[in-house]
């Protein structure tokens, strides 16, 4: 959708009226294994990728914390930019690969592309190209998303601040709205810079130059493309990656800076000095095990503990018993 231009420039360029006419023809043409081209690279670097960017958050935000482990606004969406800008190393050479094997299946004719060989065209630094588009989109991203998860959070706690995962699927959710729309743009700008152009399609420079081409020969709105399906998405990935985050710092009580994540603090077992009093009197106490074992001595030849009526457990000697 991003990488279709109205120029009218490239004979049938215009492929796709919207997400779900989209939708439809890839299923139609490429077949149901057509949604999930790139999905391999995608796969291989998303790990170390949502890594270092989740932890980057946690460890700015836990810098500008206060005693009550509050953070102000303009630290949240700081924490958040830092985020973003660390995952370009991973982000970068992971969108252009899949883009570039997205986009080769609208082409039936010509040899086959993979993910080996679009890095052996590219080369190392070819990997990086459009990395400015990606920080232009990547740092807005997660200055926006993560202050919106943070308080959307906040606002589902309950009254001792507790949260369940359904609240931390949907916080995560919610917050993908905003942040996967309004960097459309930008992402639009990156697509365009990234994909190989064909012939007779409209090259660019830059992001300056892509972003006056865009505006001039085929309006605002084509800043706008593939608005739908990046917020269908990226709310739910992003909402599946924050719920698991969240969990995994629980279970293995993870510390970023003496700060425990929200919900890990475990559960301390009682002590004998905190249980109540004991009661002869209560069901199941001393008089009501003396009255249901009487005899079983004589039977057995036990010797059990003596219940005296001031509540004094005593237990007598065996040889004062023999005497």
């Amino acid at each position: 959708m991003q990488n279709q231009r109205s120029t009218g420039s490239f004979v049938g360029e215009l492929m796709y009226k919207n997400s779900f006419d989209c939708a439809k023809k890839v299923l139609r043409y490429e077949g149901f294994f057509g949604f999930y081209r790139g999905l391999v690279p995608q796969l291989i670097g998303v790990a170390p990728e949502k890594a270092i960017k989740l932890t980057m958050n946690d460890f700015v935000r836990d810098k500008f914390s206060d005693r009550d482990g509050s953070v102000p606004l303009p630290a949240e969406i700081l924490a958040g930019g830092c985020a973003g800008a660390s995952q370009v190393i991973f982000t970068n050479p992971l969108e252009i690969v899949k883009i570039r094997l997205q986009v080769a299946g609208e082409i039936t004719t010509g040899p086959r592309v993979s993910a080996l060989s679009v890095i052996r065209d590219l080369g190392f630094f070819g990997l990086y190209k459009g990395a400015k588009a990606c920080f232009l989109r990547d740092i807005p991203f997660s200055a926006i998303y993560f202050p919106v998860y943070a308080h959307t959070k906040s606002s589902f706690a309950d009254e001792e601040g507790r949260l369940g995962p359904l609240q931390l699927l949907t916080a995560g959710a919610i917050a993908g709205v905003p942040a996967a729309s309004l960097v459309t743009p930008a992402d639009v700008i990156k697509t365009r810079l990234q994909v190989a152009a064909r012939a007779g399609q409209t090259t660019y420079t830059g992001v300056i130059d892509c972003f006056r081409k865009i505006l001039r020969e085929e309006g605002f709105r084509a800043f706008w493309k593939g608005a739908g399906a990046r917020v269908f998405r990226s709310s739910p990935q992003f909402a599946v990656t924050l719920l698991t985050y969240e969990l995994l710092q629980r279970w293995f009580y993870v510390d970023f800076g003496g700060h425990r994540p929200s919900g890990s603090e475990p559960t301390p077992k009682s002590r004998i000095s905190e249980l109540p009093p004991v009661n002869a009197e209560h069901v199941g106490g001393y008089r009501l095990a003396a009255a249901t074992f009487a005899g079983v001595e004589s039977k057995f030849g036990l010797h059990l503990p003596k219940f005296k009526s001031s509540g004094v457990v005593s237990i007598q000697p065996a040889k004062e018993a023999a005497s």
